[in-house]
Order: C-alpha cells, then sequence, then structure tokens
C-alpha cells in the first residue's frame, strides 16, 4: 500500500537548513491500522504532509498503491489525492453556511457522478458515521464529535485507498476521543488503511503498530495485540 525509502525532507528557515526528515523507511501494508508519534519537530507532520501527497520530499522514494508518487507535479498530485486519500483534520475542515450533507459531498464535485448520485453516497456515508438525523444541520449546530464524523464521512466518500488522519482527536474530550477512535477501529475492520498521526499515546494506543519519530528519524516501532470487533 505504502512504501518509502530514504525519505528526507529539508527546507530554510532564513539562513537556517533544517532537515525535518533524514532517511525514512517505512512500509504500511494495505489494511493496516497505524499510528505515528513524536514530539513536536519530531518530523511527524512533515511525514504525514508527504504521505496525504500536499508536499514532495527532497530526496527518496514513496510508493502508493504500486504508484511512484515522489515526483509528480502538483497536477498530478492533486489527482492522486482526490483518488487514492481521504483526509481527517484536528480542526474538522467543514465549510461553516453548507449542511451535514453538503460537506460530504463537497469532494465529489470533480467527479463524473450526477447530483443525485452524490447525494445518494453522501447520505449513506454520513448514515455509515452514525448520523443520519443531521443531514441538514450545519456545524454550528452539532458537537465536536459530530463535526469529527462528518468530516470522516468526507474522507470516505470517494472510497480511498487509505485514511490520514493528522491530531483528529485533538478538539475533543477523552470521551469523544474513544467514540471517534471506536468509528476508525469499524472503518479497519472493514478493510480501511488508517493512519493517524498524534502526539497522544492514548490514542496511538488504538493502533495495530506504532511507529515513533524523533529528530527526523525512526526512533522506535511497536506492535499492539489487537482484538477490537
Amino acid at each position: 500500500m505504502i512504501r518509502v525509502s530514504n525519505l528526507s525532507k529539508s527546507y530554510s528557515m532564513g539562513n537556517i537548513e533544517v532537515n525535518a526528515l533524514k532517511g525514512i523507511d517505512l512500509h504500511i501494508p494495505k489494511n493496516q491500522f497505524i499510528a505515528i508519534m513524536g514530539p513536536s519537530g519530531s518530523g511527524k507532520s512533515t511525514l504525514m504532509n508527504i504521505l496525504g501527497c500536499l508536499d514532495q520530499p527532497t530526496k527518496g522514494n514513496y510508493l502508493l498503491s504500486e504508484q511512484e508518487v515522489s515526483t509528480l507535479n502538483d497536477d498530478q498530485l492533486a489527482a492522486v489525492r482526490n483518488r487514492s486519500i481521504g483526509f481527517v483534520f484536528q480542526t474538522f475542515n467543514l465549510q461553516a453556511r453548507r449542511s451535514a450533507l453538503e460537506n460530504v459531498m463537497l469532494p465529489l464535485r470533480f467527479s463524473n457522478c450526477s447530483k443525485k448520485e452524490a447525494r445518494e453516497r453522501a447520505i449513506n456515508m454520513l448514515m455509515c458515521v452514525g448520523l443520519g438525523d443531521r443531514f441538514h444541520h450545519r456545524p454550528s449546530e452539532m458537537s465536536g464529535g459530530q463535526r469529527q464524523r462528518v468530516a470522516i464521512a468526507r474522507a470516505l466518500i470517494n472510497n480511498p485507498a487509505i485514511i490520514l488522519a493528522d491530531e483528529p482527536t485533538g478538539n475533543l474530550d477523552s470521551k469523544t476521543s474513544d467514540e471517534i477512535m471506536q468509528l476508525f477501529h469499524q472503518l479497519h475492520n472493514e478493510g480501511q488503511t488508517v493512519v493517524v498521526v498524534t502526539h497522544e499515546d492514548d490514542i496511538a494506543q488504538h493502533a495495530q503498530r506504532v511507529v515513533i519519530l524523533k529528530d527526523g528519524l525512526i526512533l522506535e516501532e511497536r506492535m499492539h495485540a489487537y482484538s477490537y470487533c
């Protein structure tokens, strides 16, 4: 599913060159639930951006579903993002004036499906995440957990190969955080590949596998017993 080899990323801050990633090797098989952890400055956000085709490495290779994406141009990267990756963010990134249904339909604007089909797919996704009674509510009319469920439904609408979640519980209380992680478990059990970036150990405990970064390198990996049903 995902394979990166000798992945490095450098950028300049004034006269200083920052080496955010220093030769990462990482393989994420299809249908794995993985958490990427690390303190601020460890490189986890940089790695997330590259895995999500939001940025390109300075050097190294990135294979996503057997396609080399590290050398693609911006338009090609956008096509890969739309086709293969579903994003879930800490801040939800919902459009305030649109309903839950309209927010979930947004990624389908650039697809070939009709408005009727887009609506039907969005309704189905909202029902899958437990929001069958919130189709017409705007973000301001929903709780944080409900807004994150809308964001997850939006991420799933194009049937992506992988879900990338960046601190998806960062703005939620502990009970709601657990509910969102149980939803990720459900998606994983249904065959979805899930990558969660987090700095919270209790969130990482939900994953099958944890990769810990420090100073742009993989410091440690560990596997968890996984018995969620």
